[in-house]
């Protein structure tokens, strides 16, 4: 069976997760967007390829029935193609650096450079074959859209932030403490990421997928694993996919219990700070005692796991799951017993379901406002099939619906902990054993990660990576943080960025 809401002629590809593609022509292109809004289908990523007659422009479409990629062949000259932001508005930051990268255009209103920064010169485009390297460039007059009024005034921020974080600028169009605009440039610290792959022996392009956003190594070397296995058509054992479903979801819950202390800090609730990082803290250490890092870096394989943890580990992960259950119990009653807190989360930085759908907010941040999607319920793949899990979606859109969205799942990530850990007890994983990558081969690994879907599709050619391309959810969402911000109070831009957490490694690639 193949996807009905479009009449093209894909191909099945193999892999543990429903994914087909297809060549099409331009009018088809075209035609997509629509068809997929109408299945209730959400445009996943885009990027460009370069081929020996010219290029390539691919999108990675989520649909009920699974994910389609569809590729568009590009002339070598003055390559162009039909833009996808009308229907999917994400999309036109993707096209901006897709431009800035290979010279790829699609025909839309805005084409002002995302990544280049005045980086390279014009008519420099990274991603060609032919590219060498230049010298840097002075820093370029980026156009901001003017916003005039009786008493709007502009405060820009950034991006050089205080604190340990990553550049970004965000300007602010204000009357007194009231934002009527926010415009975001990020990409300041662009760092070549899918030039690094081209070329690549498939180990190396494992370290620097799990490098793309630190707080998601284990969702995008689980992506970058999956492309590679559904490429070589290699099955990962069970024991093997439970040991990742174990890491992904103590991903999860690091990343959630660190969210809900910065935001009681960002609310003035300093209690909720100490209380969740000292959770988080211990939760780390284990990750570090069982998997040697931190963060679990490098433990994936292609084929299964690199690292697995002595027997008396599964037990003691158990233990650590009940203890952190009720200790976040108690934090949960505490956080909605809270005047003074409930009073700056609720209403704050309210994203409206509709609004939400027509964005396209995902992950996280979409589930709180009625964008029920989660990879791990509507597609779930081994070992998620057989663990039923729940998924956490309310409708209020605001901070205090993306705090309980992560109480929620803080939760069920530990339950899925438990039942993983009982199965593993019986049977632990052996390590990976060595792994040949096939000569030729096209293919997309998806996972669901903490801040919502992670993506990588890679392209083989004799045995190494040709093209590589690793997709985070927060190009969705960075956009509708613009929005989330309307008629609020400058003040709480921190708090509402916050609730949102989104990555600016993730989309300077």
């Amino acid at each position: 069976m193949t996807p009905a809401a479009l009449d093209l002629p894909f191909q099945r590809q193999p892999g543990v997760l429903p994914m087909w593609r297809a060549p099409v022509e331009a009018w088809q292109w075209r035609a997509a967007p629509a068809q997929v809004l109408a299945a209730g289908g959400q445009l996943l990523t885009l990027w460009a390829s370069e081929r020996p007659a010219g290029y390539a422009i691919a999108a990675a479409y989520a649909l009920p029935e699974g994910l389609v990629w569809l590729e568009l062949a590009l002339p070598g000259e003055a390559p162009c193609y039909p833009g996808l932001e009308a229907a999917f508005p994400a999309a036109a930051r993707m096209q901006r650096a897709q431009a800035d990268l290979l010279g790829v255009h699609a025909d839309m209103a805005d084409q002002r450079p995302w990544l280049s920064h005045g980086c390279w010169p014009a008519g420099h485009y990274p991603l060609r074959s032919s590219a060498a390297p230049v010298a840097p460039g002075p820093a370029d007059d980026y156009p901001f859209v003017p916003v005039a009024g009786e008493g709007v005034h502009e405060i820009p921020v950034g991006p050089v932030h205080a604190g340990v974080i990553e550049p970004g600028h965000f300007r602010f169009a204000v009357v007194g403490e009231k934002v009527l605009r926010l415009e975001q440039r990020l990409g300041y610290t662009h760092r070549g990421i899918d030039r690094l792959l081209a070329g690549s022996e498939v180990q190396r392009g494992l370290r620097l997928a799990g490098r793309v956003a630190g707080d998601s190594t284990v969702a995008f070397a689980w992506a970058y694993c999956m492309a590679l296995e559904s490429a070589a058509g290699l099955a990962v054992a069970a024991p093997a996919e439970a040991l990742r479903a174990v890491m992904l979801e103590r991903e999860r819950v690091a990343n959630h219990l660190g969210d809900l202390g910065a935001l009681a800090n960002d609310a003035g609730f300093a209690f909720g700070l100490s209380q969740f990082m000292l959770l988080k803290e211990a939760w780390l250490r284990r990750n570090g005692e069982l998997f040697g890092h931190r963060f679990a870096m490098d433990v994936l394989a292609p084929g299964g796991v690199a690292r697995v943890p002595p027997p008396a580990a599964w037990p003691q992960l158990v233990q650590d799951c009940l203890q952190l259950e009720r200790s976040v119990r108690e934090l949960h009653a505490i956080y909605d017993g809270h005047a003074g807190l409930q009073d700056r989360l609720i209403a704050t930085g309210r994203v409206a379901p509709a609004l939400a759908a027509r964005l396209g907010l995902c992950g996280l941040a979409g589930r709180a406002s009625s964008q029920c999607r989660d990879l791990r319920c509507d597609l779930p793949w081994p070992p998620y099939a057989a663990l039923a899990p729940r998924m956490a979606c309310h409708r209020n859109g605001d901070v205090a619906a993306r705090v309980t969205v992560r109480f929620e799942e803080i939760e069920e990530s530990l339950r899925l902990i438990r039942l993983l850990c009982e199965q593993l007890g019986e049977q632990a994983p052996q390590p990976a054993a060595s792994f040949t990558a096939p000569q030729q081969g096209q293919a997309i690994g998806w996972v669901e990660g903490w801040r919502g879907p992670v993506l990588v599709a890679l392209e083989l050619e004799g045995g190494r990576i040709a093209r590589g391309h690793c997709h985070d959810p927060s190009w969705h969402n960075w956009p509708a943080l613009e929005y989330a911000i309307h008629g609020n109070i400058v003040p709480d831009f921190p708090l509402i960025n916050k609730s949102f957490n989104l990555c600016y490694a993730g989309v300077d690639l």
